[in-house]
């Protein structure tokens, strides 16, 4: 009986109401999708980065987001192919370990981490007209999509495997928190919460179960150094995703209304609008 009532509670308050007040912001402007798919480069100045109101939006394309992230010093997984024409997508010459990933979406969804032919994120394999089957018919929905087929990294330990997620809350620079994700799918996982020293915090979320006993990857202080760049860079509120891997720490995405701001504790909800108020002050 407690559940629901925690989980209805949880979906209350401040936090959800600025998040979902950004996501109208962002996405109820008519230019909102051709902003976003704007092709940039990381050679491109800040100045072109910026020359739209709400300029951000442009990092919730993918392409872009990794552009912007090898503009600023971060490492990012190789990149073997991009566009929509998935007709064009020669498997023969990928190697047996890849992922496949929209420019465009969340929650994992059409993302594909293959090894030999198995999607390791639903166990189902795939040959590769079934792929390229599905991806067309997502292109066909969406003109504007694109496919990413990026390097399937190696764990810290040289293994392919579904990496764990760092998922760093930042504002303007400082780091609220980082959800440390022992990710099993991509909607199942467990974790807890820690500082940039790694100390552990009171669960700021309620999505996964809290496990104890985790230590820092090694690439921890890598983690908070470009979390602090890419946050100071994005200049207001964002979630910044990144992975420990054998080549050190790799950004993975930014995510600006983390879950429609639903599932924060009262302590997670506490703690952001601290942040927010102190950092990021009458920002959206």
């Amino acid at each position: 009986m407690f559940k629901p009532i925690k989980k209805y509670l949880s979906n209350l308050g401040e936090v959800p109401k600025r998040i979902q007040h950004r996501h109208h912001i962002f996405w109820s402007d008519t230019n909102a999708e051709r902003i976003r798919n704007t092709p940039m480069r990381a050679q491109d100045s800040m100045e072109k980065w910026k020359d739209v109101p709400y300029w951000q939006r442009k990092l919730s394309n993918k392409y872009n987001a990794r552009e912007f992230a090898i503009k600023h010093g971060c490492k990012v997984a190789d990149l073997y192919w991009k566009g929509s024409d998935v007709q064009q997508i020669n498997f023969e010459t990928l190697p047996p370990y890849y992922v496949i990933r929209p420019t465009v979406g969340h929650s994992s969804n059409l993302v594909f981490v293959m090894e030999y032919g198995l999607n390791l994120f639903n166990e189902k394999r795939y040959t590769a007209e079934e792929i390229r089957s599905i991806l067309s018919a997502e292109v066909a929905k969406n003109p504007d999509l694109e496919f990413l087929i990026e390097e399937f990294l190696e764990n810290e330990d040289g293994e392919h495997a579904i990496l764990d997620d760092y998922k760093l809350l930042c504002f303007n620079g400082k780091i609220a928190s980082c959800h440390a994700i022992k990710r099993f799918s991509p909607s199942k996982g467990q974790g807890n919460f820690y500082d940039e020293h790694w100390n552990k915090m009171e669960a700021l979320h309620l999505k996964y179960p809290v496990v104890d006993g985790q230590k820092p990857p090694k690439c921890w202080d890598e983690i908070i150094s470009q979390a602090k760049i890419l946050s100071k860079a994005y200049g207001i509120f964002v979630r910044l995703d990144f992975y420990a891997s054998s080549k050190g720490a790799v950004f993975g995405e930014f995510t600006p209304t983390p879950g429609m701001g639903r599932h924060f504790s009262s302590y997670g909800k506490k703690l952001m609008i601290s942040y927010w108020d102190t950092y990021c002050k009458g920002l959206v």
